[in-house]
């Protein structure tokens, strides 16, 4: 499992039948560590898309690929990585002041995003040089 301070993979649980499955991802703590204030999801995105390229200052997310896949190049500031999103199951966990880039969307791709504020402009940070330097001052 990758792990983080600042981001994480989760795991839902998933029950299945001859019906066909169900995953369940409860909010308040229970499986999405958060009360979740706002439910978006982007779709039709070219593979050479690039989504995202911003932090937020204190919105956490969790993003799960209910169809389809995409990739997710998280970054906390000193260490980055690239997260696959390719199971309905599987979601990330993004804390404040994580950049996120999500791309190389599969065709089918829906990304679902569970956030814990509702949208505000003036928390997101959208320019690359602007984020390293709040991490830094946080480091101080």
């Amino acid at each position: 499992m990758v792990c983080s301070t600042n981001y994480k993979v989760l795991e839902f649980k998933e029950y299945g039948d001859e019906r066909g499955n169900l995953v369940v991802a409860e909010g308040s703590g229970f499986d999405v560590p958060f009360d979740i204030r706002r439910v978006f999801y982007m779709y039709g995105s070219d593979p050479d898309i690039k989504r995202g390229n911003h932090a937020n200052r204190y919105t956490r997310f969790v993003l799960i690929n209910v169809s389809g896949s995409s990739k997710v190049l998280v970054d906390d500031g000193k260490k980055k990585e690239v997260i696959v999103l390719d199971k309905p199951r599987m979601g990330l966990y993004l804390g404040p002041m994580v950049w996120k880039e999500m791309y190389d969307f599969s065709p089918d791709s829906v990304l679902l995003v569970l956030a814990s504020e509702h949208y505000i402009e003036g928390e997101y940070i959208r320019d690359y040089d602007e984020f390293i330097k709040e991490v830094e001052s946080q480091e101080e």
